[in-house]
């Protein structure tokens, strides 16, 4: 039985040995389900949208991804290997 590496919620890479767990709709407002990201992109989401907002998109990682900054955070992350790391900017919108 063959079956796909999980991959990343937020840039679709296979997960490496560091994941998180990301709340989609965050534990304060009442968000349940969880998924599974790599630590630079769970930093990604946090430095450019509040509680409030991530609530206001819900599940909807469409929405995220096209956020100006995170677009561009996804195209550098694209090539790089599933457990790489690196500081992340700070600048919610």
């Amino acid at each position: 039985m063959t079956g796909e590496a999980p991959s990343c919620w937020l840039c679709g890479r296979p997960l490496g040995s560091m994941t998180e767990i990301h709340h989609p709709i965050p534990k304060a407002k009442k968000g349940r389900i969880t998924v599974n990201v790599h630590p630079i992109c769970h930093r990604t989401i946090h430095a450019h949208f509040t509680n409030a907002q991530l609530s206001r998109m819900g599940e909807d990682v469409a929405t995220v991804r096209e956020h100006a900054e995170v677009a561009k955070f996804l195209k550098w992350i694209a090539g790089k290997p599933p457990d790489f790391h690196a500081p992340t900017r700070t600048g919610r919108a």
